[in-house]
């Protein structure tokens, strides 16, 4: 029996399979029964010493249940170390309670995950106020992967004349992190969000776009509100072209039509939440930092 095998929830079979076979680890699949009243019957395939759990928390409510059924079989079938990659990990938005009464849900999720596996590998983590991943999920091993090395290994040989954009303060790291690996020159806007999908974008006093090519940067695009308006914004300011790319694609696809209208002449994401704009795999990213599990 191997000392480790990939484990996956059905919704990450694809992205799996591939990493599985970078790694040449076996690829067992987590069957999920659906009972009339809802509930879930979980049940895995072969346990090794180290089981990794692949499983992406994008529509994240069942998802957690299954993890959470899916560890105890696997402790029970022998597993000594169970790793769960989550490249999208879900909740980190709330890391604090804004108004009376709200719960913390990244306090909340991440001590649920700590007390069930030994680690979690995410990519680009929507971190605010939290400075460190570990600190998400105490007493366990925790690592905060860049998909920078992914994007710009699939940029390479953009029009050097290209600016790379982000949105706000947020985007900065990111945006800083791939103009430099790629050469470029960045402008970051300043972000002033009015609702959950109102936002004004200002880039005063940044590099001007006029006749230059853009490619637009950020973590998370779910109602693309933001992306819509940063798009308008240097459509106005004169940018001679528009592409996107986004770590985690949870928008809608048929939203990539008013992203067109806004002016964005392309979209492209990482694999890290399966979606019709996927042209960025993390298998190398996420491979990197599980082989040390195969030992």
């Amino acid at each position: 029996m191997s000392t480790a095998v990939l484990h996956c929830l059905p919704s990450g079979a694809a992205d799996a399979r591939r990493l599985a076979e970078r790694l040449g680890l076996p690829l067992q699949d987590i069957a999920i029964h659906r009972f009339p009243d809802g509930e879930i019957r979980v049940t895995v395939g072969s346990a090794a010493p180290a089981s990794i759990i692949y499983a992406s928390l994008d529509r994240p409510n069942d998802k957690l249940i299954a993890i959470l059924f899916a560890a105890e079989a696997l402790r029970r079938e022998g597993a000594k170390r169970l790793v769960l990659v989550a490249p999208y990990l879900c909740y980190m938005r709330q890391d604090a309670a804004f108004h009376p009464g709200e719960a913390i849900s990244q306090r909340t999720v991440g001590r649920l995950l700590a007390a069930t596996v030994d680690r979690v590998v995410t990519v680009d983590a929507h971190l605010h106020r939290t400075a460190d991943i570990e600190a998400v999920f105490p007493g366990i091993e925790a690592d905060n992967l860049s998909a920078m090395p992914a994007i710009a290994g699939a940029l390479a040989g953009i029009d050097s004349a290209t600016i790379v954009a982000g949105p706000d303060a947020e985007s900065r790291p990111w945006v800083s992190d791939l103009a430099t690996r790629l050469g470029l020159a960045c402008a970051v806007g300043r972000k002033i969000r009015r609702g959950d999908r109102s936002v004004e974008i200002d880039f005063a006093g940044q590099p001007a776009v006029a006749g230059r090519p853009v490619l637009l940067v950020d973590d998370i695009v779910s109602s693309g509100g933001t992306l819509t308006t940063c798009a308008r914004t240097l459509t106005e300011a004169g940018a001679a072209t528009i592409d996107a790319v986004i770590t985690h694609a949870l928008f809608p696809p048929e939203m990539t039509g008013e992203f067109a209208r806004a002016g964005i002449r392309s979209v492209r994401s990482t694999s890290s939440v399966a979606h019709p704009t996927n042209a960025i795999p993390l298998d190398a990213v996420l491979a990197a930092a599980l082989r040390r599990e195969l030992t």
